[in-house]
């Protein structure tokens, strides 16, 4: 008899996805980058490029996936990928050279026209 592996992927409603440890856009980046990899090599080999090469690229490329996005996953946590692109976005200052008496007149006059 054959004994299944039962993953238990989604632990809740309303909690993020998770499976074996990646949460959340890593572990849609880790399917989408195998998925690349898998049709590159594929290409390669329709190409005509030597089966010992293609299979040693596809190594190689899945294994630093795997080790990139595990390490960005310790690293960053559930939401950390998006607030880092987000703090990139946002301004470190506001530079503002008009004197604060130039915005009061300028508002005063909207109003009082």
């Amino acid at each position: 008899m054959m004994i299944m592996n039962t993953y238990h992927i989604n632990k809740g409603i309303g909690r993020t996805v998770e499976f074996k440890g990646l949460k959340a856009q890593y572990l849609f980046i880790f399917a989408g980058g195998l998925l690349g990899i898998l049709v590159s090599v594929m290409v390669m080999y329709m190409a005509g490029v030597n089966t010992y090469l293609c299979l040693t690229i596809g190594g190689a490329s899945s294994a630093i996936l795997i080790w990139q996005t595990f390490s960005l996953n310790g690293k960053y946590g559930e939401h950390g990928l998006m607030k880092l692109g987000a703090q990139k976005k946002h301004p470190k200052y506001i530079i503002s050279r008009k004197c604060i008496y130039r915005y009061l007149k300028s508002n005063l006059q909207k109003t009082s026209a």
